[in-house]
């Protein structure tokens, strides 16, 4: 490894203005190739990890969220490196190419398809060598375009199954939600046939309702004020099911002068998820919210706000899901509403039941601290983990910020 970084750290220095356009671009040819290859030993290590259950070393259920902890990438890309890598033990000619920097992960994404096990059982009812039809593919994505590729999975898949069963609609669906650094969020996913007919009809009807002389907004637009509108009378009708003893609302924690003052900027308030408003939209949203006083202390930290019980009362687990925001094992960050409020030193032995005693813990991590593992608060607030033997999980050093 320390080749290979004295490798990049070479290339990094190399002048690209120096370069003639036609070099320039057969230089971008080769980190293409350099990167495929360096993609293709990366999956390959995830999968042996993955095999072998290594996060759990770290506290982690599966490689995949050991990844989007430690490694900080999403999780699409983390799904991606594990469902890969096993993929990929079924298709050893992709697995060459991808080796050899010839195709890159986009390209065995779609080739794994055919190594589904539905797919593999498909075949193998119908005589049909996989390894033939991989070797196919594979030249065709060495010499084709990413769509040629995705034509080919598709037409060998549309003939593997021409007439097969109805799908389970629930396996058809999938939305994603990511976050992005300035609040804003990105919605993808996607929907059976009946179910996105309902969710379009849905949108539809409160964005039809909502339309009035004047009305400049795209229908795009009106679709996302839909959604918004769609979700606030979910939430305010009191029907939704409870997120660990509380029933679901948007958190806004703002400061009480910024709150009184009209004419504070932006970046007075912030977000149950992480995300920065400004003091007018805060006090947009407070003005049909319900308002809970938190004391906080010189640092910015809520003070003990609660009374000794064994079990934490709604109003201290909002003082802890303020100052944690999340689950604070180390390289894992489940939102507040997967999490449970822990006992630092167990009610039974003499705990109590305060804001300086409890910790924000997903069940899995809860588990974990009930059985070895512990998490203890520093002075500077940041939380760290040990494992049973004593030893600091920490994350990879070049990730640390």
């Amino acid at each position: 490894m320390s080749e290979l970084r004295s490798a990049l750290d070479a290339l990094a220095m190399t002048d690209l203005e120096g370069l003639s356009d036609g070099e320039l671009l057969a230089h971008v040819g080769d980190l293409l190739v350099a990167s495929n290859r360096i993609s293709a030993q990366l999956t390959r290590a995830v999968r042996r990890a993955d095999a072998r259950a290594s996060a759990e070393h770290d506290g982690a259920k599966t490689m995949s969220s050991w990844l989007r902890g430690h490694g900080r990438v999403s999780g699409a890309l983390a799904g991606r490196l594990v469902t890969q890598g096993r993929r990929l033990e079924q298709l050893p000619a992709t697995e060459r190419a991808f080796a050899e920097g010839l195709i890159g992960a986009d390209q065995v994404e779609v080739i794994a398809e055919i190594a589904k096990p539905e797919n593999l059982d498909r075949a193998a009812t119908q005589g049909i060598d996989i390894g033939d039809i991989e070797v196919v593919l594979v030249q065709l994505a060495t010499i084709g375009t990413h769509r040629d590729l995705q034509i080919g999975v598709g037409d060998y898949l549309d003939k593997l199954d021409p007439d097969g069963p109805e799908p389970d609609p629930t396996q058809e669906r999938a939305v994603t939600l990511v976050q992005h650094p300035d609040g804003s969020w990105t919605i993808g996913g996607t929907l059976d046939a009946v179910g996105g007919e309902k969710v379009a009809t849905a949108l539809e009807s409160i964005a039809a309702a909502g339309r009035c002389a004047g009305d400049t907004r795209t229908r795009a637009q009106r679709a996302g004020d839909a959604l918004v509108q769609l979700c606030d009378l979910g939430l305010a009708s009191g029907q939704l099911p409870v997120l660990r003893t509380v029933k679901p609302h948007v958190i806004v924690t703002v400061g009480l002068d910024d709150l009184a003052d009209p004419t504070t900027g932006h970046g007075a308030a912030t977000t149950g998820l992480g995300a920065t408003l400004s003091a007018a939209r805060a006090g947009w949203v407070a003005c049909d919210a319900a308002i809970t006083r938190i004391v906080l202390d010189a640092d910015g930290l809520p003070l003990d706000v609660g009374r000794e019980e064994r079990i934490f009362p709604p109003h201290i687990r909002k003082a802890v899901e303020h100052r944690d925001r999340h689950c604070i094992f180390t390289g894992w960050e489940a939102p507040r509403w997967f999490c449970d409020v822990h006992h630092l030193v167990e009610w039974i032995n003499g705990g109590e039941t305060t804001l300086d005693n409890a910790a924000l813990l997903c069940e899995r991590h809860h588990t974990k601290v009930h059985h070895g593992f512990r998490v203890e608060r520093q002075p500077d607030g940041r939380w760290r983990t040990y494992r049973p033997d004593g030893t600091e999980i920490v994350l990879h050093p070049p990730l640390l910020t």
